[in-house]
């Protein structure tokens, strides 16, 4: 593993924990000798996980969509900064240039981000680790979902396991490095009539 995106806020969110996390997550990347690829802004947790990075002498590749380079305000002073065209283009880059994905707190973008990238390794388009760094239990409901889409028959449980959680960077990234991705069909069996 040489790389690993990150999702996150451009908001900083409520809580200390969340701005503390996306810190220890960039210093923790970059002890780790891991690239950091994420979204470009130097708002909010995503500059704030860059700074960290940077700081720790990590490298940080930043994709931002030239719409959005004024809304979320890119981070001149990365190692690598790409301006893309949309939203698709800024997403295909980061899963090419990444060998791991780790959502942190943030809003629907986040949830869009992460969901996608977990739906492409559901249909084999990649065998890369995804992971929710759970802060402070910010995400217990959305891993509450995914258990009730498991319970309810629209996810199976090897794919839902795919999804790692830990509390802390250095504990989810310890699971990214044994992660083995699932050989299971997408598809439940349908149930025969009744």
């Amino acid at each position: 593993m040489k790389s690993v995106c990150v999702f996150l806020g451009s908001n900083p969110g409520n809580k200390p924990e969340y701005l503390a996390a996306a810190k220890a997550t960039g210093v923790e990347l970059a002890r780790r000798g891991l690239t950091t690829v994420y979204g470009g802004s130097n708002v909010g947790l995503m500059g704030a996980l860059a700074d960290a990075a940077l700081g720790a002498g990590g490298k940080v590749i930043g994709i931002i969509p030239e719409s959005l380079r004024k809304k979320e305000i890119d981070y001149d002073g990365l190692t690598e900064l790409h301006v893309v065209g949309s939203m698709h283009e800024r997403k295909a880059l980061m899963a090419k240039l990444s060998d791991g994905f780790i959502a942190l707190p943030g809003g629907m973008g986040t949830l869009e981000e992460l969901c996608e990238i977990l739906t492409w390794a559901q249909l084999g388009f990649h065998k890369k680790p995804c992971g929710l760094l759970d802060v402070d239990g910010y995400y217990a409901s959305l891993s509450a979902f995914f258990d009730n889409a498991v319970a309810q028959g629209f996810v199976q449980s090897a794919h839902r396991a795919m999804l790692l959680t830990a509390a802390t960077p250095a504990a989810l990234i310890d699971q990214f490095a044994t992660y083995v991705a699932p050989v299971v069909n997408k598809w439940i069996e349908r149930p025969q009539a009744l």
